[in-house]
């Protein structure tokens, strides 16, 4: 039998899991810097950085990048913030994450097969200079 998680912690999650969805990357990292994993990851297997990514904040995603986070890390359903980006069409955040090691062709689909699903031959090109 587990126990339920603490509420307080929940709500700080939740917060913090906010904040990087808004791309408030200031107060996001100042929880980071306290010692919150750069890599917390919600029930969903949804980083803080594909959280970020996905919202179109590059900032935060440099941020978290620059605090050790994983650029290219999977969740549960198989996508990572690449593909993400892609997906939402936010360049600065696709160039933040391949500046940081995104790898375009992990995932499923990867930033590459999503490029490719939506014509972007301009993304194309770019992943295959890699």
């Amino acid at each position: 039998m587990t126990e339920a998680p603490d509420p307080e912690v929940v709500e700080l999650a939740t917060r913090i899991f906010d904040l990087a969805r808004q791309g408030r990357t200031e107060e996001l990292v100042a929880y980071v810097d306290a010692g919150v994993p750069a890599d917390l990851t919600n029930d969903r297997g949804d980083s803080l950085v594909m959280l970020a990514a996905y919202h179109g904040h590059a900032a935060a995603v440099r941020a978290l990048l620059a605090r050790g986070a994983a650029a290219d890390r999977v969740n549960d359903r198989g996508q990572t913030p690449l593909a993400g980006a892609v997906f939402k069409g936010e360049t600065a955040v696709i160039e933040a994450l391949l500046a940081g090691g995104a790898d375009p062709a992990q995932g499923t689909p990867s930033a590459v097969d999503t490029a490719r699903m939506f014509g972007k031959a301009d993304l194309l090109e770019l992943f295959g200079a890699r």
